[in-house]
């Protein structure tokens, strides 16, 4: 049964399905509010802090997908080179960095104009891509802030992106 059948009632508040998915995928959560969900997302390299929270007056469903991170000062300078590079690699969602509280933070927004439905495939795929993102950047992220090598170096160890099937 496809996740989107369970939903047969109309105007399901986006933040309810995404505790659904998350008790389905047997994530931690915690439903700060009405409007917003916190989970704790393990992938290969490290657990990620996600928090979606909805906006009505946007009509907007935002992700932040967040791990912590205090590379040395000195190094600075480079990862905001590698984190342009690996922005013009992404399709969708972009990466920050922020330096007060020392996150590394992908963000996507996804809009919902004109009093559209998120369906639970949607924030499905939103929640994997940016689980994808982090884990694809990673290795690249910690080669240049504490293995030296420059912006466009360790961009090459990035995993790349498997088409086809095996």
């Amino acid at each position: 049964m496809a996740l989107s059948e369970q939903y047969l009632e109309d105007d399901i508040h986006p933040i309810d399905i995404v505790e659904t998915l998350a008790a389905h995928h047997d994530w931690e959560f915690d439903r700060i509010a009405d409007d917003q969900i916190a989970m704790a997302v393990e992938g290969q390299w490290r657990t990620y802090s996600i928090t979606l929270a909805w906006s009505a007056k946007d009509e907007t469903l935002r992700l932040i997908c967040t791990y912590e991170m205090e590379p040395p000062a000195e190094t600075m300078p480079g990862l905001l080179e590698l984190l342009n590079l690996v922005n013009d690699q992404c399709w969708v969602g972009g990466f920050s960095f922020w330096a007060e509280e020392k996150l590394m933070v992908y963000r996507y927004g996804l809009v919902l104009a004109g009093g559209q439905d998120a369906s639970p495939e949607q924030i499905d795929t939103m929640i994997g891509a940016a689980v994808m993102s982090a884990e694809r950047y990673y290795p690249a992220l910690q080669l240049l802030a504490w293995g030296g090598r420059s912006p466009r170096d360790a961009l090459q160890v990035a995993i790349a992106e498997a088409y086809g099937r095996a």
